[in-house]
């Protein structure tokens, strides 16, 4: 009880108590120490309020501007008024970014500038592209097309340059940061050595718990550099260590979430990609937990794209994670996994407990779902016509979907998450031959 309301005192207070025989002592303590924390805290807060909102925003430019250049391709193709507004829209929301960008009060360098100069004549190549929009010489075509790729990459490159910068920058400021809290506590350390041999025994539980998070805190900034982004500090203290850990926590967790978005991140669903899927996967193997994998991929997909465009088949993409996260987050646990591998391929990590109602459930909402993107006629065919290269009607079905379930006991023989994606795409070959939605089960027996 009189540890709790000690650790909740300030430091100023503790240092007070502690050192009341040396008060000029513990004065100067006070200094360094809150000077330290004020400085720690200055660059963490500059982290978060500056550094992260540029990722961020440097994100979002990228988001909108492959937006707007998907746009612009739909529109080429379609000719629709509604998909130019949203092309220009796209176009706005880049030029907000590097605005807001502009608006913060250190730069880093960052190029705005150049960017708005890029984003321009970005807009003015297509400008002239849809100008010729009727002109049918494939040569035009073509040239218009690799100066407008080659705008795109400029800017993405100059978007990936300013990002690393930033993140370089981070990384420098949180060794300063390290540096501070070392100096910090040697200084600390020092001058409480020298109020442990004139004052009383307290003046060490002080200074020994002050010098233990400050200790935690260089150990946490220190791994934070090095991309370790789980590493938590153990500081017990409620005071102004106490919060400045809980900032270091916060921190990591979105640097952590900032870096896993920019690596793994499907960009059509946002969902985790294949690293992310397989890193997982082999995580629960090497656990030795029971792991139930679930490959799903749509059928008659394909013919859907090319009958109806990609902008449809995204759609498609999109509604199908959108059925599948939801249905995780009704009948499953925060334990299950989503991912997209990539196309019209997902993943789900599951348990052996949970997978026929999880499968059961997705293949409901899913062939709910999907006949909406028909039309009339189609729907009410049942089927897509079309025709193959030799020029031979052909019908092709309704979209289904087809679930491979690979379900591995832990107390079998051990399996590689290798061994599980090969079993998982034999069984879809398999599930994809019968008709309409379908899941098929693997039960490993060895």
């Amino acid at each position: 009880m009189f540890l709790t309301k000690i650790q909740k005192l300030s430091i100023s207070t503790k240092i007070i108590l502690g050192y009341l025989p040396i008060f000029l002592v513990m004065i100067l303590i006070t200094i360094v120490a809150l000077s330290s924390l004020n400085e720690a805290n200055s660059t963490s807060k500059n982290i978060i309020e500056h550094d992260i909102v540029l990722l961020e925003a440097a994100n979002n430019m990228l988001d909108s501007l492959l937006a707007q250049e998907s746009y612009g391709r739909r529109y080429l193709i379609l000719d629709s008024q509604e998909i130019l507004g949203l092309f220009w829209q796209r176009s706005q929301e880049f030029d907000m970014l590097v605005s807001r960008i502009q608006a913060l009060t250190e730069s880093h360098d960052i190029p705005s500038k150049q960017l708005l100069i890029l984003h321009n004549e970005f807009n003015n190549l297509y400008k002239d592209r849809l100008k010729n929009i009727g002109n049918k010489s494939s040569i035009i075509t073509k040239e218009y097309d690799a100066k407008i790729k080659s705008k795109l990459d400029e800017l993405i490159a100059l978007i990936q340059m300013m990002m690393l910068n930033v993140k370089k920058n981070q990384n420098q400021m949180i060794i300063k940061n390290s540096d501070a809290g070392l100096k910090a506590f040697r200084i600390t350390f020092i001058l409480s050595s020298l109020g442990i041999i004139l004052g009383i025994g307290a003046a060490a539980l002080t200074t020994r718990d002050i010098a233990r998070s400050i200790q935690q805190l260089k150990l946490a900034t220190n791994e934070i550099s090095k991309g370790r982004f789980n590493h938590i500090p153990d500081v017990t203290a409620q005071d102004e260590l106490g919060e400045l850990a809980n900032a270091f926590i916060k921190m990591a967790h979105r640097l952590a979430s900032l870096e896993e978005a920019n690596l793994n991140a499907n960009p059509l669903t946002r969902l985790p990609g294949g690293i992310a899927i397989e890193n997982v996967l082999k995580n629960r193997l090497a656990a030795n937990k029971s792991v139930t994998f679930c490959l799903l991929d749509i059928d008659n997909f394909k013919s859907f794209n090319d009958h109806y465009g990609y902008a449809a088949g995204n759609e498609i993409i999109k509604t199908t994670a959108k059925i599948i996260e939801k249905t995780t987050a009704e009948y499953g646990t925060n334990d299950d996994f989503v991912g997209h591998i990539g196309g019209d391929d997902f993943a789900l990590l599951t348990t052996i407990g949970r997978y026929k109602k999880l499968c059961t459930h997705i293949i409901e909402g899913f062939d709910k779902k999907i006949v909406d993107f028909y039309n009339n006629k189609d729907r009410a065919n049942g089927y897509i016509l079309g025709e193959t290269r030799q020029g031979k009607k052909i019908k092709f079905p309704i979209m289904s979907i087809s679930i491979a379930v690979v379900v591995s006991n832990k107390e079998k023989r051990q399996i590689s998450h290798i061994e599980i994606g090969e079993i998982a795409a034999e069984l879809k070959e398999h599930a994809k031959k019968i008709s309409g939605s379908v899941f098929i089960v693997n039960r490993r027996k060895k």
